[in-house]
């Protein structure tokens, strides 16, 4: 077992005994202190940290919690931590844990069914009290997914899977995109859509979004559809729209991307064939995104897009898995809930 850390008269103190035995305090006592330290007598409490902070003792918390039944560990995995959307989501996600008492531990599947698998045994061996998860979506193995979700409470956010988990938390997508189409289509051409590839269920909903608005418009929908299978949004926007500027193949001046990563790279595309992005006279081409990228304002012009609720769903997804937590690991019903997105006009379009 991993060794905690601390001393006393240059004596190491290896474990949670040798400290109770030095501070003259009992184990289950220390015990129950680091469990909660609420849970021991104010006197008591006083005790062991002026002997904590006399031996310099700190425990080794990782195999504190392995010893409880529930632990106070909360598994985040995402998808592709390298995207800028979900490093801010777990960003915040982690420190809204913190700020609860518990000890995040942050996992990536890098885009890979097959490490998907092998964060979510990792974590089932942990024994947390909770998980945080953005599946991959499509290239799940759905099955894995549901049995992990069956065996550990589990809140998913982002992209759903089924009926998996105890609640889905995300953006409506039919809402963002009808709000972004609507604001193109009133201040010029109306859009195409530049989609990206369906690695994940947003892919199919924002596309089935674009053309359901377009419709609703009484416009006629353009879909552009890109080449890849995997995260690297901002290379795929640039290889496609080199192609499709290129072969002058746009249906229209306005391009609607799925994200902003995509816009980005087809913002690239754009500068290397020499057309200017933006809006007004001398511009021959307006580009728009979706997410509001944390770049996405320091682009070559700004890019227009549409804003997720980061903070609301980061909010929603920790405050349901500590209902989940504290309701013994399953709630009465599953629930899904959908936050808004606001309009970001800048000068690309």
């Amino acid at each position: 077992m991993p060794q905690d850390e601390g001393s006393a008269d240059g004596h190491r103190i290896r474990n949670m005994e040798e400290f109770a035995a030095l501070s003259g305090i009992s184990r289950p006592t220390v015990s129950k202190y680091f469990n909660d330290p609420a849970s021991v007598r104010p006197s008591t409490r006083r005790r062991i940290e002026a002997a904590l902070e006399r031996c310099d003792y700190r425990p080794n918390l990782y195999a504190v919690n392995q010893n409880r039944r529930l632990t106070k560990t909360v598994g985040i995995v995402v998808p592709y931590l390298a995207d800028p959307f979900f490093a801010e989501i777990g960003r915040l996600i982690e420190r809204r844990c913190l700020e609860a008492g518990f000890w995040p531990v942050l996992f990536s599947s890098h885009g890979s069914p097959a490490i998907e698998r092998d964060v979510l045994d990792s974590l089932r061996s942990l024994r947390p009290a909770g998980v945080l998860l953005a599946p991959l979506g499509r290239r799940s193995d759905r099955s894995a997914v549901e049995a992990f979700c069956r065996a550990v409470p589990t809140i998913l956010f982002d992209s759903e899977i089924g009926g998996a988990g105890e609640a889905f938390i995300g953006s409506d997508n039919a809402q963002s995109i009808g709000l972004i189409v609507e604001h193109l289509a009133l201040t010029g051409e109306p859009p195409c859509f530049f989609e990206m590839p369906p690695v994940n269920p947003n892919a199919n909903k924002r596309r089935d979004a674009y053309r359901a608005a377009m419709e609703r418009l009484g416009l006629e929908p353009h879909v552009i559809r890109t080449e890849g299978e995997d995260w690297d949004f901002e290379a795929i926007g640039y290889r496609g729209g080199s192609r499709i500027l290129a072969a002058r193949a746009l249906p229209t001046n306005t391009v609607l991307c799925s994200n902003d990563r995509l816009a980005i790279g087809f913002l690239a595309a754009a500068f290397e064939a020499g057309l200017r992005v933006g809006r007004g006279p001398g511009f021959a081409l307006r580009i728009a995104g979706h997410d509001d990228h944390p770049f996405s304002r320091f682009t070559c012009p700004p890019l227009t897009t549409v804003a997720q609720n980061y903070a609301a769903i980061a909010e929603q997804s920790v405050e349901t898995l500590f209902q989940v937590i504290e309701a013994g690991g399953r709630l009465p019903r599953r629930t899904a809930t959908l936050f808004d997105s606001r309009l970001v006009p800048r000068l690309s379009a």
